[in-house]
């Protein structure tokens, strides 16, 4: 691992760091989810793509609302869906879009990202049963719209990794859409009732990502505490990862989800899942999200664009 974040990261923390701003358990939920689109989403010159259409598709309560990328060409072309990150309680469509429209250039995939329901207003499984609802809606209309419904992924940044993972284990379960490969970017996927790991310690202070703010986001995450014994609220619970698809795993070294994301790798590989884990260890928690910032991230999303082109057979 790297004695420190990269000297483009210290120069982020030191700007972040600047700002006036109380820290995210300090905040209401609409402030904080105000301040990440100020940090994260894209400014008035976006990266093309070929077509985006927004729309809104059935949910199991409500409508959800979603933004279908396609690139360049006629495909027709594999399909990501893909969902946001923040702690299930922050992130919308604006604020991944720099990262949906990398990842469909650099995979040239059509990409279906989803704006679930968030928390605290919308606790487990509301988030999870959207974003099950819209890899069922791919796997159907994927065809209609342009795409390849027999190549189909799932991804998700933080939270949006947690809903990938948990949605991979649904869908085995259900016996529901069958899914060609997992795009799992620093998930947050450990329970609190299991041990805490090094990352969380280590890391706990001035990464972006902070343990307060971790605490504050399970804590609106749950309905009840039996909900933290729940395999699909958190996938390194499961006893049986064996049958799940192929997957990418993405860690950052200064991140507090850093050793949780690394053991789900690990946990995969040993369940017979062909995984691929990358782990950019002089980086932090959301690096991939800062694509004006850090040449990381960029990196990040050509890695991540191969390694989906090499999965999805495009």
């Amino acid at each position: 691992m790297a004695d420190e974040p990269h000297p483009q990261v210290q120069e982020f923390l030191a700007w972040l760091n600047s700002q006036p701003t109380p820290p995210t358990p300090g905040l209401a939920p609409e402030a904080a989810r105000e301040r990440m689109v100020r940090l994260f989403a894209g400014g008035d010159d976006p990266e093309p793509v070929g077509r985006v259409d927004d729309f809104a598709i059935s949910g199991p309560d409500e409508p959800i609302p979603v933004r279908l990328y396609h690139p360049e060409g006629d495909g027709p072309n594999p399909i990501l869906v893909y969902f946001h990150g923040g702690g299930h309680m922050l992130g919308d469509l604006d604020v991944t879009d720099g990262v949906c429209r990398a990842l469909v250039n650099e995979g040239d995939v059509a990409l279906l990202s989803v704006d679930y329901r968030l928390t605290p207003e919308n606790r487990f499984p509301a988030g999870l049963l959207d974003a099950y609802a819209a890899v069922e809606w791919a796997a159907e209309y994927a065809e209609d719209v342009g795409a390849d419904p027999g190549r189909l992924a799932v991804g998700g940044a933080s939270a949006g990794g947690n809903l990938a993972a948990a949605v991979s284990l649904f869908a085995r379960d259900q016996g529901g859409p069958e899914i060609a490969h997992q795009l799992l970017i620093y998930p947050a996927v450990r329970s609190p009732i299991q041990p805490e790991f090094d990352s969380l310690s280590d890391n706990a202070e001035g990464y972006l990502l902070e343990r307060d703010s971790m605490l504050y986001y399970r804590e609106n995450y749950l309905r009840f505490p039996t909900d933290a014994r729940n395999e699909y609220a958190y996938p390194l619970l499961a006893d049986d990862l064996a049958g799940l698809p192929s997957a990418t795993v993405i860690t950052a070294g200064f991140d507090p989800l850093h050793d949780e994301g690394e053991a789900y790798a690990e946990k995969l590989a040993d369940a017979g899942v062909d995984v691929t884990y990358e782990d950019y260890d002089d980086q932090i928690h959301g690096f991939t999200g800062l694509l004006g910032t850090l040449d990381a991230a960029r990196e990040s999303m050509a890695f991540m664009g191969e390694r989906l082109r090499d999965e999805l057979g495009n």
